[in-house]
C-alpha cells in the first residue's frame, strides 16, 4: 500500500508540474522558436534560419508568464541591446584581442542588468548569448555579409517579441489559473509543514529555546513561509492584474483568502509550545495535526481541480470536529490567573477552524457557489501589483564598491575575458564560445546558486553531449534538427527555475545542434571528449570567480536586519488601530495589508538569505543561530499581531473598548520604540522582559472563558506577548549584526 501510495503521488507531482505554468511557458516558447525559424527559412533559406534561430532564442531568455500590460517591456530590452552587440562581433571576429575586450566590455554592462532583480537576470543572460553565439558563426566574408547576417539576427528577435507577446495575450486567462493552483500547492505545503509542528510531546522539555535549525520542522516551516511569500508576488502580479471578467475576480478574491489564511496559519501556532510540554495535551495535538493535514490534502485537490480544468467539489467541513477537540476543564493549567490547558486546546482548536472556514470559502469561490467580495478585490488589486515600468533608480544606486550587482559584473567581465584568453591558447581544438557559454550559465551573484549549477551543470553537459552526439550521428534532416531543438528549448525554459539539470541537458543539446548549424559544418558529429573539457574548464572558472570581489551574504544581513525590523514596526502601528472598531475609510486597512505584506517579505528575504549563506565558509559566514531565532521571533511577532487583528475584526462585539484603547497603544509605542532603537546602541546582553505583564496595572488579570465573555483581556495577554517578542527581536538583530 505504502509502495502504490508513493507512486500515485509521484505521478501526480509528474502531472502538476506537466500541467502547471513553468511547462505551459516553455511550450509556447518552443513553439514561438519554431514558428520563427521555419518561417525564416521557408521565406530566406536554412543560412538566413540559422542566423535568426540565435536572435529569437536571445529573444526567449526573458520569455515569462506575465501580466499583459507592458509586456512590450518585459521582451524589448534583450534585443535591443544584443542587436548591436552581435554586429560588433561578426565585426571583430577574427580579430581576438579587440574580440577578448568586446566580451569583458560588454559582459560588464550587461551585467549590469542584475541590479534590477529578477527582471534584469535574464536580459542579463540572454544579451550575453548574442555574444557567445557570434563565435559559433563563421567569419564574415565582407561588410556586406555582416549587415545580412545581422539583420538576420534582428529579424528572429523581433518576430519573437511579436509572438511573445500575442502568446502572452491569447494565454493569459490559463496562466492566472496556473499561477492561483501553484500558489495553492504552496500554500498545503506549509500546512503540512505546520502540521509537523504539531509532533508529539516533547521528550527534553520547550523547543522554543532551540534555533529552528536544531529541529528539521523548524527549518522546513522557515523555508515553506518564505518560498509562499515569494510565489505569492508572482502570483499577485498576474491575478490581480485588471480583474473585470466573473473569472478573474473569483481568481483575485481567491488569492485575498490565500493572505487571510496564512495570518490564521501564523497564529495557529500560538500557544503550542505550552501544549507540547505538558504530556496531557498530546491525543489534542494529534487531532489538530491530523485535521491540518487535511486541509491541506483539501487544498491540493482544489489546486489539481484548477490545473486540470474540473468543477472543483466541496470539501468535508471539520468546524464540528474541531469543536470536539478539547481537555476537560480540570486540567491543570495556569490557575485562575492564567490560561488553563483546556482554554489553550480550545483556542489552538477555534483559530484552526478559522482556516477550515476559509478552506470551505476557497472552494465555493472556486466552483462559483459564492461570489467574490468584489468591494474587496477593487480595493486592492492595484496596489498589489509590481510596477512593470522601468526605472532608471537601480543604476543609480549601484556605483558603490559594495554593491552585490557592481561586484557581480565586475567578477563576470573578469571570468568571462579569462575564459576566452585561456581558450584560445588551449592545444586541443578548443570551443571558445562553449567556455564562455558554461561560464555564462553557471555564474551567479552568490556562491550557493554558483555551487548549486556547477555541479549540475557538468552532469548535465555529459548526458546533453551523448544525446547530441547521438542525434547528428544519425546525419538527421533539418526539420528533424529543428523539431529536436523545439523539444529541447521548451524543457530547457520550463526547467530553468526549478530543475536546472533538465535544463542543462536540454541547453546543452540546443548549443551544440545550434552551433552545429550557424557553423555549417558538414561533419555531423564532434569531439566528445573535447567537448567535456570545455565544459569543465568553464566551471572550473566560474567556480574560481566566485571568490573575486565576493558578495558574502554577510555583507547584506544587516540592511535586510533593518529592513525586517521597520517593517514589524509599520505592521504593529497599522495592525493595532482601533479602525475595525470604528466605522473608518478603507484605506487604513488597505495600509495595513500592505504593511503586513513588506513584514512578510522582508522576513522571507532573511530566510533566503540565510540559507544561501550556508554554502559560504565558515569564516566568512553570518550568525546562523542568531538570525535564525530572528527569523522564529519575526513570524511568532507576526502571529501575536495576526491574533489581535482578528479578535479586533472577527470578534468585535466581545471587545470593550474602552478597556483596550490605552492597552493597544501603550503596545504601539513600546513596540515601536523596542524596533526603532538604533542597533548600535543596544547591548547585546540586555535583558528581555520575562512573563510579567507589561501593559496591565494593579497586578494579573483574572482570565475569563474566552468563549463565553468578554475577551478584552485575552487581547491584552497578546499584546503582552506582542511587546516581550518586539524586544526579544531587537536582542536577537543586535546578536546578528553583532558578529555580521
Amino acid at each position: 500500500m505504502q509502495v502504490r501510495a508513493r507512486l500515485s503521488e509521484r505521478i501526480r507531482a509528474v502531472l502538476r508540474t506537466g500541467f502547471g505554468y513553468a511547462v505551459g511557458n516553455g511550450v509556447t516558447v518552443a513553439l514561438g522558436w519554431a514558428v520563427v525559424v521555419l518561417g525564416v527559412q521557408f521565406w530566406l533559406g536554412p543560412a538566413a534560419s540559422a542566423v535568426a534561430s540565435v536572435g529569437a532564442l536571445v529573444a526567449t531568455a526573458p520569455d515569462r508568464c506575465a501580466p499583459r500590460r507592458d509586456k512590450w517591456s518585459q521582451m524589448l530590452p534583450a534585443p535591443l541591446l544584443s542587436v548591436p552587440l552581435f554586429f560588433v562581433a561578426l565585426c571583430l571576429h577574427t580579430h581576438r584581442l579587440g574580440l577578448g575586450l568586446l566580451i569583458v566590455g560588454a559582459s560588464f554592462f550587461t551585467f549590469l542588468m542584475m541590479a534590477w532583480g529578477k527582471r534584469g537576470i535574464p536580459i542579463a543572460i540572454g544579451v550575453a548569448l548574442a555574444v557567445v553565439f557570434s563565435l559559433a558563426t563563421r567569419p564574415p566574408e565582407s561588410f556586406q555579409q555582416t549587415l545580412w547576417m545581422t539583420g538576420y539576427f534582428a529579424l528572429g528577435s523581433v518576430l519573437y517579441v511579436i509572438w511573445a507577446v500575442l502568446a502572452n495575450l491569447l494565454f493569459n486567462a490559463r496562466f492566472r489559473v496556473q499561477y492561483s493552483a501553484d500558489l495553492l500547492l504552496s500554500l498545503a505545503a506549509l500546512l503540512r509543514a505546520q502540521a509537523r509542528q504539531f509532533n508529539a510531546v516533547a521528550a527534553s522539555g520547550d523547543d522554543s529555546a532551540r534555533p529552528p535549525s536544531d529541529t528539521s520542522s523548524g527549518a522546513e516551516l522557515l523555508r515553506a513561509q518564505a518560498a509562499l511569500a515569494d510565489q505569492l508576488q508572482a502570483t499577485r502580479d498576474i491575478v490581480l492584474e485588471s480583474p473585470r471578467t466573473v473569472r478573474r475576480q473569483q481568481l483575485a478574491a481567491m488569492l485575498i483568502v490565500v493572505l487571510e489564511m496564512r495570518d490564521h496559519l501564523l497564529a495557529s501556532e500560538l500557544d503550542l509550545d505550552a501544549l507540547k510540554a505538558d504530556p496531557a495535551s498530546a491525543e489534542v495535538l494529534d487531532a489538530l495535526r491530523t485535521v491540518l493535514n487535511e486541509l491541506a490534502r483539501a487544498i491540493d485537490a482544489l489546486a489539481d481541480a484548477l490545473l486540470f480544468m474540473r468543477r472543483p467539489a466541496m470539501p468535508p467541513d471539520l468546524r464540528l470536529r474541531l469543536a470536539q477537540i478539547h481537555l476537560p476543564q480540570e486540567e491543570r493549567g495556569g490557575g485562575q490567573f492564567g490560561p488553563t490547558l483546556a482554554m489553550l486546546a480550545r483556542g489552538t482548536a477555534n483559530r484552526i477552524s478559522h482556516l477550515n472556514d476559509e478552506v470551505q470559502r476557497l472552494c465555493a469561490i472556486a466552483s462559483g457557489a459564492q461570489a467574490p467580495d468584489l468591494s474587496v478585490v477593487r480595493a486592492n488589486w492595484q496596489m498589489f501589483v509590481s510596477p512593470t515600468a522601468w526605472s532608471i533608480a537601480p543604476f543609480l544606486n549601484l556605483w558603490r564598491w559594495d554593491a552585490p550587482a557592481l561586484r557581480h559584473a565586475i567578477r563576470a567581465a573578469l571570468a568571462l575575458g579569462t575564459g576566452y584568453a585561456i581558450a584560445i591558447h588551449l592545444p586541443w581544438g578548443a570551443h571558445p564560445y562553449w567556455v564562455l557559454l558554461t561560464i555564462t550559465v553557471v555564474l551567479r551573484g552568490s556562491l550557493s546558486q554558483t555551487l548549486e549549477r556547477r555541479n549540475q551543470r557538468v552532469a548535465g553537459t555529459l548526458l546533453g553531449c551523448v544525446i547530441a552526439l547521438a542525434l547528428l550521428s544519425i546525419h538527421p534532416p533539418a526539420l528533424l534538427l529543428l523539431a529536436c531543438m523545439m523539444v529541447a528549448q521548451g524543457i530547457s525554459q520550463a526547467f530553468a527555475i526549478r530543475r536546472y539539470l533538465y535544463t542543462a541537458v536540454a541547453a546543452t543539446v540546443v548549443g551544440l545542434v545550434q552551433a552545429h548549424m550557424l557553423s555549417g559544418d558538414s561533419s555531423p558529429t564532434f569531439a566528445l571528449f573535447e567537448r567535456i573539457a570545455d565544459t569543465l574548464l568553464g566551471t572550473g572558472i566560474a567556480w574560481a570567480f566566485c571568490y573575486v570581489l565576493p558578495s558574502w551574504e554577510r555583507t547584506l544581513i544587516p540592511g535586510l536586519i533593518t529592513r525586517v525590523l521597520k517593517a514589524q514596526a509599520r505592521h504593529a502601528r497599522l495592525a493595532l488601530g482601533l479602525g475595525p472598531l470604528r466605522a473608518v475609510e478603507i484605506s487604513p486597512e488597505l495600509d495595513w495589508r500592505l504593511a503586513r505584506r513588506e513584514a512578510y517579505d522582508s522576513l522571507s528575504a532573511l530566510v533566503q538569505a540565510t540559507q544561501r549563506a550556508l554554502s559560504e565558509p565558515r569564516a566568512v559566514r553570518p550568525p546562523i543561530e542568531a538570525l535564525e531565532y530572528l527569523q522564529a521571533h519575526g513570524y511568532q511577532l507576526l502571529a501575536q499581531l495576526s491574533a489581535v487583528k482578528a479578535m479586533l475584526v472577527l470578534r468585535h462585539d466581545r471587545l470593550d473598548p474602552g478597556e483596550i484603547e490605552d492597552p493597544l497603544q501603550r503596545a504601539t509605542v513600546a513596540i515601536e520604540s523596542a524596533l526603532a532603537v538604533p542597533i548600535d546602541s543596544i547591548h547585546a546582553d540586555d535583558d528581555v522582559p520575562d512573563g510579567v505583564p507589561i501593559l496591565t496595572s494593579g497586578g494579573p488579570v483574572l482570565l475569563p472563558d474566552p468563549f463565553n465573555a468578554d475577551i478584552s483581556p485575552w487581547l491584552v495577554r497578546r499584546l503582552d506577548f506582542a511587546v516581550r517578542l518586539a524586544r526579544q527581536l531587537r536582542h536577537d538583530a543586535t546578536r546578528a549584526r553583532g558578529t555580521a
